[in-house]
């Protein structure tokens, strides 16, 4: 009996899951047909519009190259800050999480791994390409606020569009202020930075009126680190329903491995085993840091030479940059994105970019931040930052992390190991 319950709940789970990526590949296939054939026009103006990108698709095909989208961006703007795992992403969310306009969300694609991961054990790891077509439907949805889809996948299953297990919905305002969660008026409007009176102010989440509450903000903004390529993106870039830009926050591979050392203890164990005695065990995994180098240098390769689809839709950011001058590189971003900045974010900035205390939650955004961006060479060994740079040597490279010889080199901070440098 127990047997046929857990089949029963896998295939179910199977089922599910490739709904989704059938809606994905046909969301997949319909924009491409979308992009070679003209929709009908609805007055002067859009037929004009329609007859150009026509005329553009045509050219771009003789020529087998990317079409060209139009100049005239929609008003909303579709934010997605792109990184990877301990990158100083949480940090970097703020600048859109404190903008009173802006609906942000923190990491929503966790729930569709907590599925993959429950798929893995029913039937196996799923394709690269199975994976990368959910995240990008489910994307794709919150971005134009259809919230209920994530009810496919988080568990337990929400009865009447109402959660309590919607992924770190404290770190977002949107989701925690009116008239999504009344009792989070007073202290959204007092700009209150600890997220702990989320938790017991704001504990059910009804999915209908977050998606109401996002179609009432101006524009969306959605923090990832399960996304490994900026390709992986591309479709979305060239949805002509969306404004999609892309902030792309890179930091130094060595300082992301002591992050995650110190973070992800379980996971990490023979990093941390290596890290205390200088000596590499022979069971630790080289692998992910190496992916994450990898995907670093392409996903910046791509974006440096801005091909036709990342045309005005890319911004390069090191996170040591924003630790420094968190300000200057906020009015940077905003720039790009073609925004105001509001004062609560130039007020957040202020007042948590000084920070001395030592007690911090793994996912603190509240620093001194201009010590941080080094504070990692006083913690990490030489001998695995040696290995680290053998693996990315390419990545420091093209990103401007200078290399250390000597253990001294290492520990002394007073020479930064960031090359100024100027991206994009």
């Amino acid at each position: 009996m127990e047997w046929q319950q857990t089949t029963m709940k896998c295939s179910w789970k199977l089922v599910l899951l490739l709904v989704f990526f059938c809606l994905a590949v046909q969301y997949t296939a319909l924009r491409s047909i979308q992009d070679f054939f003209p929709r009908p026009c609805q007055d002067f103006s859009q037929c004009q519009k329609c007859h150009e990108k026509d005329h553009s698709l045509k050219s771009s095909y003789k020529n087998n190259s990317v079409p060209t989208r139009s100049t005239t961006a929609p008003a909303r703007r579709h934010i997605h800050l792109f990184s990877q795992t301990r990158s100083g992403s949480s940090f970097a969310g703020q600048l859109f999480n404190q903008h009173p306009d802006i609906f942000y969300m923190y990491e929503p694609l966790y729930h569709v791994q907590v599925s993959i991961f429950n798929y893995n054990k029913c039937l196996g790891k799923p394709t690269d390409r199975f994976v990368q077509g959910l995240y990008r439907d489910l994307l794709f949805n919150l971005y134009t606020c259809y919230f209920n889809v994530l009810e496919n996948y988080i568990q337990p299953e929400p009865k009447d569009h109402l959660t309590t297990s919607f992924f770190r919905q404290a770190s977002s305002h949107a989701l925690c202020s009116p008239p999504i969660c009344q009792e989070g008026k007073k202290e959204i409007m007092e700009g209150q930075p600890d997220e702990s009176w989320c938790h017991k102010k704001c504990k059910i989440l009804n999915l209908t009126l977050a998606s109401m509450a996002c179609h009432s903000r101006s524009h969306v903004a959605i923090k990832t680190v399960r996304i490994p390529q900026v390709s992986d993106l591309r479709i979305l870039t060239e949805d002509p329903r969306l404004d999609l830009r892309i902030i792309h926050l890179v930091r130094d591979p060595r300082a992301i491995l002591a992050s995650r050392i110190t973070a992800f203890t379980e996971q990490f164990l023979a990093w941390k085993i290596w890290n205390a005695t200088d000596k590499q065990p022979h069971h630790v995994d080289l692998t992910q840091i190496t992916r994450t180098c990898q995907d670093m240098v392409y996903s910046v390769d791509i974006g440096l030479k801005k091909p036709a689809w990342l045309q005005g839709r890319y911004l390069l950011v090191r996170y040591e940059d924003l630790a420094i001058n968190p300000e200057g590189k906020a009015k940077e971003i905003y720039k790009f994105l073609d925004l105001d900045m509001d004062n609560k974010v130039i007020t957040w900035i202020s007042q948590n970019t000084n920070a001395t205390s030592s007690r911090k939650s793994r996912y603190s955004t509240s620093r001194d931040s201009k010590t941080t961006p080094e504070s990692w060479r006083l913690h990490l060994s030489f001998d695995i930052v040696k290995t680290v740079q053998t693996l990315c040597n390419n990545t420091l490279a093209l990103l401007g992390y200078k290399i250390v010889h000597s253990e001294v080199e290492l520990r002394n901070i007073t020479n930064s190991l960031v090359d100024p440098r100027t991206f994009n």
